[in-house]
């Protein structure tokens, strides 16, 4: 099983040992476009694992800060409270990079740049660059990759 994500498309598909997609779903990838220095609020490009799964048992839309459940559940009343908030959501996929001085160590490190594959809310765009540099998705599409996915599993992200 493995995960490729398409910055070009702005598609996640999860393929099976075999090389068949299973599932497509869309997501966000870094407003900034691709890169992988820290503080650049890119989306790291090359291969990565998941090297933790985060929020099993949370409910949906369980709002996460510093890989921590809050206690709150996400709300347009709670959004209103927290304009600035980067809303991470439901489970969170954390990746860490596999190509050292690429992706991974230093200040390329894609784990230490807190990268992640998490849920946002239903009213973000989809399909289009918008993030600080995760991989937004569709909550109910988390919901079911993770349940697809062990720890380990390989992140291919790249610009085609």
């Amino acid at each position: 099983m493995r995960i490729e994500v398409s910055l070009k498309e702005q598609r996640l598909r999860l393929y099976d040992g075999a090389g068949q997609v299973l599932h497509s779903y869309l997501v966000s990838t870094a407003a900034r476009g691709a890169g992988e220095t820290r503080g650049s609020y890119c989306t790291p490009r090359g291969r990565h694992i998941v090297r933790a799964k985060i929020g099993a048992g949370q409910p949906e839309n369980a709002v996460f800060v510093a890989r921590r459940a809050t206690g709150e559940i996400y709300s347009a009343r709670l959004a209103e409270q927290f304009p600035g908030r980067d809303w991470i959501l439901t489970r969170i996929l954390w990746l860490s990079g596999c190509e050292p001085g690429r992706n991974r160590l230093g200040q390329v490190d894609t784990m230490r740049r807190y990268v992640y594959i998490h849920g946002c809310p239903d009213s973000s765009p989809l399909g289009r660059p918008g993030s600080r540099g995760c991989i937004r998705m569709r909550n109910a599409d988390l919901l079911e990759l993770f349940a697809l996915v062990p720890a380990y599993t390989p992140v291919l992200i790249s610009e085609d």
